[in-house]
């Protein structure tokens, strides 16, 4: 019978002498890392308004916004003289997800062509239209680069590029 009671008091002993090294293991690893949290200084990672913008100035080149304007001459959906300013890519067609939409253009593929502004200039590409995109009559097959008189037909609707 003692040697039945002399095991479970053993195991309880261990238990308890097991418990208390899983503490103080949690509590080593806690401490640890708020410790680590102090050590940085408060100033190194607050500037100034005039010190982040010189930082700024050095590291990111300024490149102006690329953009080009587009003239409508001839559409079923787009009024004929107006004008479209592109300043990011923009998708042409008659899907709800084009910027440019092209509703009740027939021969305007859901989504039809990639108009992409660059600092070299304005880019079109077809994205898989039915009908084809046609950059002064000729069909695009790759993306290419428009020129101000460019004429880009996509489906009944005629866009010359201005800039």
């Amino acid at each position: 019978m003692t040697t039945a009671l002399d095991t479970e008091q053993t195991l309880l002993v261990l238990k308890i002498a097991f418990l208390v090294l899983l503490y103080l293991f949690i509590w080593a690893v806690v401490r640890s890392v708020t410790r680590d949290l102090r050590s940085v200084p408060q100033e190194s990672i607050v500037l100034s308004a005039k010190e982040a913008n010189e930082l700024r100035a050095r590291y990111e080149p300024v490149v102006p916004t690329p953009f080009a304007r587009i003239l409508v001459l001839e559409s079923p959906t787009l009024q004929p003289g107006s004008t479209i300013e592109l300043r990011e890519p923009t998708r042409v067609g008659r899907g709800g997800e084009n910027t440019i939409r092209l509703d009740g253009d027939d021969f305007a593929s859901t989504r039809h062509a990639m108009l992409e502004p660059r600092p070299d200039g304005l880019w079109v590409e077809d994205i898989g239209s039915t009908n084809g995109t046609l950059v002064n009559g000729a069909r695009v097959t790759t993306a290419r680069l428009l020129v101000p008189g460019d004429v880009v037909r996509i489906g009944k609707t005629d866009l010359q590029v201005e800039t």
